[in-house]
C-alpha cells in the first residue's frame, strides 16, 4: 500500500495486541503487518501492548522487529505481570515460598477475577485504564483487537460500551474452539461463551485466519455470519525468501529446513524417526541434514523433551539451530534445498509459515495430519509432498520424494511454485479489509503499490 502522511484529521485507530515487537511469538508478525497496514492507509495508529520487560523476561525477543514498526505509529506499553512464570525467588511472596500449593490456588482465582483467562485476566483493568487515557487525549475512531490473549478484546468492548467506538475482533486462533481437536472448550453457559457472544454481536467485523475456523463460528453465530471474514496470515515480502530457480550443486548434500516455533503439539518425534529411515535408504539423502530453526517450546528456554528428540537423532543429520531473528529468515532459507512443514494435528490449523514456505519455490514436505487446514492452502502447490499418515514410513516416503524433486524438479515446476506464492503475500490478505474499514471511516481507497522483494 502507499504511505501517505497521516494528518491530525485522519481517523485514529487503536490497535490492541499483547504480542508486539520486540515480542518474538509467531503472532507478532500479523500484529506488526496489521498496524503498519492501517498506518500506510493514511490512519493515525496507536498500538496498545505489553511492556518490553514482559518479552525480555518471559517469551524471548527479536529486537530487529522494532525497526519494522512504521515510525508514524505510537506504541503505548502497559505493564504486565506473569507471576506463575516468575523464576526470580527474590520477587516471591512468603506464601509462595513456603506454601506453594496454597499460593497457586489463590493465584488462579485472582487470574480470573476480572476476566476469565488464566495468566492474562488481571491485565484487563490496566489495559482498559490505558485505553481510557488514550481516548481522553485523542478520541479513537476504530479499535482493532487481536487475540490471543483474548483479554485484548476487552478494550474493544469497553470503548464501544463507553464511547460507541466501532471495533474489529481479529482472532489468531479461536477462543471457544480447540483448533487442534475441533472440540468446544467452553460450555455455552460459561462466562467465556457469554462474553464471546456479546463481543461478536457488537463487532463491526470479525476476522479469522482460515475458512474452517470462520465456518465454525458462522454456524455458532449465524445472525452475525455476514460480518465474519477470512484474513489469512500470508508471508511478509520484506522477510520472505526469494524463489529458487535452479537445483542445488550436485556434489553438495541436501539441506532440509524447518523455521518456526516447535510446540508440544508438533509431531517432531514421528518426523525425526521418518527422517532417519529415509536417510538410511535413499541415495539422494546421502549426508543430508535437517535443521530446526526457531524456539523449542513456547518460552525462551528450549523444552528439554523436544531437545532430547533432536539430540537422539544427531547421527542422522538432525540438528537444532536455535532461534532465528526475522531479519535473517531470508538468508537461512537461501541455504535450504527443501522445507519441512511440521504442524500439530487439526483441520483448523494453518500456521503462518505455510505461506512463507511457498515463497521459496522449494519442495515442501508436509508432516501433519492430512486434514489440517494447511492442506487446503498447499493443495495446488506443484512441489508439495504431504504425508498420508503420521508414521515413520509415510514421513520417509514424503522426504524421499522431496529429495528427488530438489535434485530434479524442472525450471517450469519451480516457476509455477513462484507464481503460486505470489498470491500468498500478507499484504494481499489484509488489503480488502483495511480498504473496507478505511472507506467506512471516510477515507478514499488507498493507492496500492507493490511491496515485493
Amino acid at each position: 500500500m502507499s504511505t501517505p502522511a497521516s494528518s491530525s484529521s485522519a481517523p485514529h485507530v487503536l490497535y490492541v495486541a499483547w504480542g508486539f515487537p520486540p515480542c518474538r511469538g509467531g503472532g507478532v508478525y500479523r500484529a506488526l503487518a496489521t498496524a503498519n497496514a492501517f498506518a500506510a492507509a493514511g490512519m493515525r495508529v496507536t498500538v496498545l501492548t505489553a511492556d518490553r520487560e514482559t518479552f525480555t523476561r518471559f517469551t524471548g525477543t527479536d529486537l530487529s522487529l522494532e525497526e519494522k514498526v512504521d515510525p508514524r505509529i505510537e506504541v503505548v506499553r502497559v505493564p504486565f505481570e506473569w507471576p506463575v512464570l516468575e523464576t526470580d525467588v527474590r520477587r516471591w511472596s512468603a506464601t509462595r515460598a513456603f506454601f506453594p500449593r496454597l499460593w497457586l490456588r489463590r493465584r488462579k482465582r485472582l487470574d480470573v477475577r476480572d476476566f476469565p483467562e488464566v495468566g492474562y485476566g488481571p491485565w484487563r483493568r490496566p489495559l482498559e485504564a490505558a485505553a481510557d487515557r488514550i481516548q481522553a487525549a485523542d478520541p479513537v475512531d476504530l479499535v482493532v483487537a487481536s487475540a490471543n490473549p483474548n483479554v485484548d478484546f476487552t478494550v474493544a468492548a469497553h470503548l464501544h460500551r463507553t464511547h460507541g467506538v466501532p471495533y474489529v475482533m481479529d482472532y489468531r486462533d479461536a477462543w471457544t474452539l480447540d483448533v487442534f481437536d475441533g472440540t468446544q472448550v467452553h460450555a455455552d453457559d460459561s462466562e467465556v461463551a457469554r462474553l464471546e457472544r456479546e463481543y461478536v454481536a457488537g463487532a463491526r467485523e470479525v476476522w479469522f485466519v482460515n475458512e474452517p475456523i470462520r465456518a465454525w463460528h458462522q454456524e455458532r453465530y449465524p445472525h452475525h455470519a455476514e460480518r465474519m471474514h477470512v484474513v489469512a496470515n500470508g508471508y511478509d515480502p520484506e522477510f520472505a525468501p526469494v524463489a529458487r530457480t535452479g537445483p542445488p550443486p550436485p556434489d553438495r548434500p541436501l539441506r532440509f529446513g524447518y523455521i518456526g516455533t516447535v510446540s508440544p503439539k508438533v509431531p517432531l518425534k514421528p518426523f525425526a524417526d521418518g527422517w532417519a529411515l529415509a536417510r538410511s535408504r535413499t541415495a539422494d539423502l546421502d549426508a543430508a541434514t535437517a535443521e530446526v530453526w526457531g524456539y523449542l517450546g513456547y518460552y525462551a528456554t528450549p523444552s528439554p523433551a523436544l531437545l532430547r528428540i533432536v539430540d537422539d537423532h544427531a547421527a542422522d543429520g538432525l540438528r537444532y539451530a536455535g532461534p532465528l531473528p526475522k531479519q535473517r529468515v531470508r538468508e537461512v532459507y537461501d541455504t535450504f534445498d527443501a522445507t519441512l512443514l511440521i504442524l500439530g494435528k487439526g483441520k483448523y490449523v494453518t500456521s503462518g509459515k505455510v505461506f512463507e514456505y511457498t515463497a521459496s519455490a522449494l519442495p515442501i514436505v508436509s508432516v501433519h495430519d492430512p486434514g489440517n487446514a494447511a492442506s487446503d492452502v498447499l493443495r495446488d502447490y506443484p512441489l508439495w509432498f504431504p504425508v498420508d499418515e503420521l508414521t515413520p514410513e509415510a514421513v520417509a516416503r514424503a522426504v524421499e520424494a522431496a529429495a528427488h524433486a530438489a535434485r530434479h524438479a524442472s525450471a517450469e515446476q519451480r516457476a509455477a511454485c513462484a507464481e503460486f506464492a505470489a498470491r500468498c503475500a500478507r499484504d494481499l490478505q489484509l488489503r480488502p479489509r483495511v480498504e473496507a474499514l478505511a472507506a467506512g471511516l471516510g477515507l478514499p481507497t488507498p493507492v496500492v503499490e507493490e511491496s515485493r522483494p
